[in-house]
């Protein structure tokens, strides 16, 4: 029997040498990925770095195979080398035997118990964001999202003990290290040691990051007791492999992991479904009914989580056709097998989440925002066709914080206030670490009743 080998794997036009397909990705990256998808078969090669290969993964099955099947034996990557840039060896950017232990390190702060007290404190914070929108006036969507989001987070992992003005340093030192790290990720490995001001900024911002989480460290430590935010069970864990408390540069690469996990995302996700809310009234209105069938005038509380389905599906469309991942990647250690293509060690693989759930072979009508897609609890597409959270060893360890976060977040906003867009607006995605509305201005109406 004679084995028929594989077609090779095409490579995307337009790479040019020492930059590879960095002025494509530069000029829009989301329709560059989506091109590929249009353009090219289950694999494409592109140049990220000069000198290494980057395949994009791209049939849903090659998909969860690299995930899941092949997960244990890959390395993470480009990508979550540059996001260790900023948060160190941390769960999100290690590997192997040591990824599997941080991991369990963090599982207690994510355990049920934990979640539903943090629930309080998340919708205070969403109805103390709320009261500071005037009725009438203008609001930026994508900036007050963030906020909402740093908010909870200094709420959840600090116990609110950091200060103002460390606050408001924090979130613009965080905001420039994640565009930094999405432009980072497009250019090659040189562009980082030139002397420039980009990176000089990024530079003094990481630094300084994680100089004010180490400090909120050295606070507590100082205190002598924890307050029972995810903070103090870091500084109560141990490191499996000396059985030591964790260092405090350890501490602070967990930090500034959930920091990051938890602002960007939860901060996008929020800001396209008040979007796709303003545009859809109908689905306003279906969304306020449930609220007010299921909570009565009471506000939102961690039991009703499960028990707002239409509100869940919102959120469930909103990852599929708004999901902040658009360069997700593995490298190979050893020799891999991938479907029929065998890969050297030290190839790049990447996957975009935006674009997969796009795909219109998986998803009928892709670009209409439709919630009851997913009413029937069958899938009708291929397992690795929706990822919200990846999937594997290293599927978002905050998966079930991230949906308690962001339907306390909804269900708080959408009773209180309504958004309005100016008529006929579209708001259009720029990718950077995550992808996000470009700009999202709303004026803001009080809620009748």
């Amino acid at each position: 029997m004679t084995l028929v080998a594989p077609p090779p794997i095409p490579r995307a036009a337009g790479s040019l040498p020492l930059l590879g397909h960095a002025l494509r990705l530069g000029r829009d990256n989301l329709a560059f990925i989506a091109g590929l998808r249009e353009n090219y078969g289950p694999l494409v090669e592109i140049t990220l770095q000069p000198g290494t290969r980057t395949i994009v993964v791209q049939d849903p099955e090659l998909i969860r195979t690299m995930l899941t099947d092949l997960g244990p034996s890959l390395d993470k990557g480009r990508f979550f080398e540059k996001m260790g840039q900023l948060m160190g060896q941390s769960v999100v950017t290690v590997a192997g035997p040591e990824h599997v232990r941080k991991r369990r390190q963090l599982q207690p702060a994510f355990g049920r118990a934990e979640i539903a007290r943090y629930v309080d404190l998340m919708r205070g914070e969403v109805d103390s964001a709320v009261d500071g929108w005037t009725p009438g006036r203008e609001l930026d969507v994508r900036e007050a999202m963030v906020k909402l989001s740093l908010d909870m987070l200094v709420k959840t992992v600090f116990s609110g003990s950091i200060s103002a003005e460390t606050f408001a340093q924090l979130r613009r030192d965080l905001s420039v290290v994640m565009n930094g790290v999405g432009v980072r990720i497009m250019l090659p490995d040189w562009f980082e040691h030139l002397p420039i001001p980009f990176n000089r900024r990024f530079d003094r911002a990481r630094d300084d990051a994680r100089a004010t989480i180490n400090g909120a460290i050295a606070a507590l430590q100082a205190a002598g007791h924890g307050t029972g935010d995810m903070l103090s069970l870091l500084m109560a864990a141990t490191d499996e492999s000396t059985g030591l408390p964790l260092t405090e540069d350890q501490i602070c690469s967990e930090i500034l992991t959930l920091a990051v996990a938890g602002t960007e995302t939860t901060a996008s996700v929020l800001s396209w479904v008040l979007y796709e809310v303003a545009r859809n009234p109908a689905i306003e209105s279906r969304i306020l009914a449930e609220l007010a069938e299921v909570l009565g005038d009471r506000p939102v509380a961690f039991a009703d989580v499960t028990r707002l389905p239409y509100l869940d599906r919102v959120i469930k469309e909103a990852l599929r056709l708004h999901h902040t991942g658009w360069l997700v990647t593995r490298r190979t250690v050893t020799e891999t097998r991938l479907g029929d293509w065998t890969l050297p060690p030290g190839t790049e693989l990447a996957y975009c989440q935006h674009a997969l759930h796009r795909d219109p072979a998986f998803f009928p009508e892709p670009l209409t925002f439709d919630p009851d897609r997913w009413l029937h609890s069958e899938q009708t597409f291929p397992q690795g066709a929706y990822l919200p959270f990846g999937a594997g060893k290293h599927k978002c360890i905050g998966d079930r914080f991230a949906v308690t976060e962001l339907i306390t977040a909804l269900a708080t906003v959408l009773r209180r206030v309504r958004l309005e867009l100016t008529p006929g607006l579209t708001v259009r995605p720029v990718a950077r670490a995550t992808v996000r509305p470009r700009t999202l201005v709303m004026t803001v109406r009080a809620r009748a009743g």
